[in-house]
């Protein structure tokens, strides 16, 4: 590219336009220190620049041109904060010399200059990982130093731990705007060929709004003849279906959707298993509302962390399966209100049957009771009868949890996005595990799994056991969600050679380029360790190969 070759970007200050124009090989701070200047910033102040979507972009020279119609938005924290900045403050109070340390650093690349006549690759390689870690934390807000200087509350709202700026919990602008169309649509006949669609396990969540999921959950409960059967008034239903909504939060992956792809997953089971001939109506209904309600007002944080971090719903719960019963609590608060009562009408004997299943249902969601609950169903399978209640108890938790992890049954261009909601989710905990100093969960560690590595071993131990054990007492669900799942491992595990294929060969350029530098016995091991490139969302079309470059890799 030609060095005189120049980058303009457009962005507001205050609701004022501005125009800044950049050599495209200008150094990282010097580009900072032009938005400094267009900003009106002092040394000490922080700047925040906004993409259109109001995303957090770092200030780089990397960024993207854009043009007057898609202003970025600059903003200044912490202006007029007079006093040295935090990482002097904390120098200070740990007898550290910043300025000393900064001199002596100074020295040490004059010197490098001199005897090497240029920078070495291996300096080159460090400043840029640093720049990269720079860039992660000025990017990532629950990350960044900005909560320091700024309140991040929003109102009486408290915000999502995600980078999206939305609140955690629902707005009511947003829940009566969601409400206001699914009232509309409600009464609107539903085609035969998306009845039978709902059906079947290929069915793409990602093609609906929130108001049509309602509809679809409303059709659902229709169809299995629970309306009539258990003389549940359409009002009542639609009311008990906006509360569910209500009461899924903002969050990237335990959120309304994935309600939603778990409770259709299930009613996809009860046909294509033909439980409906099998086992009684109510329990069919036990099982359809414990997969609506399952994860009820999910913040985002396993039970690992609520039970390290002492949460609230640890302490209340005693540490044992913290957010299953929550999820309950939340559920039989939305049916103790006679206006989305769904079960009002039932007889008393029918409703304790009801909340002990849905209770128990939803309490065997926990992972930490899964060796615990599959050994129980591979005990009873060789004998199994649909008769014996206790038989039919354990299935239903089968079926709950096979329903709840079944993303990986569904085509991939369905399940592969969920994958990367999911992932979102785990960065974000390990994330604040690490800030809090609180035992980081191993397979939510951004530094140390990939996207492939958190698939193979999940799905050749958790999934497909669990899978196979169904099956084997529905042989017709072999080629509906076992083969599926094996092509997805087949998928993953050539995503992850590929992958390593892709590490070596970059260490091995590396360290040829470091051996032409300076001797290896001279650097450290650390010197020798790459961040490696950062996470992003994966293109979900394309060859293994192509998406190499969008997973992490660290």
């Amino acid at each position: 590219m030609n060095d005189m070759a120049t980058k303009i970007i457009y962005f507001t200050v205050n609701g004022r336009p501005e125009r800044a124009e950049f050599p495209v090989n200008c150094p990282a701070q010097d580009v900072k220190d032009l938005f400094r200047s267009a900003a009106e910033a002092g040394p000490h102040d922080i700047l925040k620049l906004y993409n259109p979507k109001g995303n957090i972009i770092n200030i780089s020279p990397n960024l993207e041109t854009n043009n007057p119609n898609s202003c970025y938005k600059l903003e200044v924290v912490a202006s007029g904060c007079n006093s040295e900045p935090l990482g002097v403050e904390l120098a200070g109070a740990l007898g550290i010399d910043l300025s000393l340390m900064e001199k002596r650093l100074q020295g040490l690349e004059k010197k490098i200059l001199i005897e090497a006549t240029n920078t070495p690759t291996i300096i080159y390689e460090m400043k840029k990982q640093v720049d990269a870690f720079r860039e992660k934390l000025e990017s990532v807000e629950h990350l960044s130093w900005l909560g320091l200087f700024k309140d991040l509350s929003e109102g009486a709202q408290k915000p999502s731990p995600f980078y999206h700026k939305r609140t955690l919990r629902k707005t009511k602008e947003e829940c009566d705007r969601v409400r206001e169309t699914f009232l509309k649509m409600s009464s609107l006949e539903v085609s035969e060929e998306v009845r039978q669609y709902l059906k079947t396990p290929t069915f793409d969540n990602w093609q609906w709004e929130d108001a049509e999921i309602m509809v679809l959950l409303q059709v659902m409960y229709t169809d299995l003849d629970f309306i009539t059967t258990y003389n549940i008034e359409p009002e009542v239903l639609q009311q008990f279906l906006f509360e569910v909504y209500r009461r899924y939060n903002n969050i990237p992956f335990h959120n309304f959707k994935h309600c939603f792809c778990v409770t259709q997953m299930m009613y996809g089971l009860i046909w294509l298993t033909d439980l409906r001939n099998k086992i009684d109506s109510i329990d069919l209904l036990i099982m359809l509302t414990s997969a609506v309600c399952h994860d009820l007002d999910h913040t985002g944080y396993n039970n690992a962390y609520q039970i390290n971090a002492r949460t609230e719903l640890a302490l209340r719960y005693n540490d044992i399966s913290p957010l299953e019963n929550h999820h309950c609590a939340v559920a039989f608060d939305i049916l103790e209100k006679t206006e989305s009562n769904i079960f009002r009408n039932v007889s008393l004997d029918q409703y304790k049957r009801i909340r002990e299943g849905i209770i128990k249902c939803i309490l065997a969601t926990d992972m930490t009771r899964h060796n615990e609950i599959l050994n129980k169903f591979k005990s009873i399978l060789s004998s199994f009868d649909f008769n014996s209640k206790d038989h039919r108890d354990v299935l239903m938790m089968i079926l709950i949890k096979v329903s709840d992890i079944s993303n990986e049954a569904r085509p991939m261009e369905v399940a592969e996005p969920w994958l990367d909601c999911l992932l979102q989710e785990f960065y974000n905990q390990s994330d604040v595990e690490k800030l809090e100093g609180l035992p980081v969960t191993p397979f939510m560690d951004r530094d140390k799994i990939t996207k492939p590595s958190s698939q193979t071993g999940f799905i050749r131990f958790v999934l497909l056991p669990l899978f196979v054990e169904l099956a084997n007492l529905f042989p017709c669900l072999e080629q509906h969600i076992i083969d599926p799942v094996r092509k997805a491992l087949d998928y993953y595990t050539e995503m992850e050679k590929a992958l390593e294929r892709e590490k070596q060969n970059r260490a091995q350029c590396e360290n040829g380029v470091k051996s032409k530098d300076i001797p290896v016995d001279e650097l450290s091991t650390d010197e020798h360790k790459n961040f490696g490139p950062e996470t992003s969302k994966p293109n979900t079309q394309g060859t293994i190969v192509n998406k190499l470059n969008c997973i992490c890799t660290k």
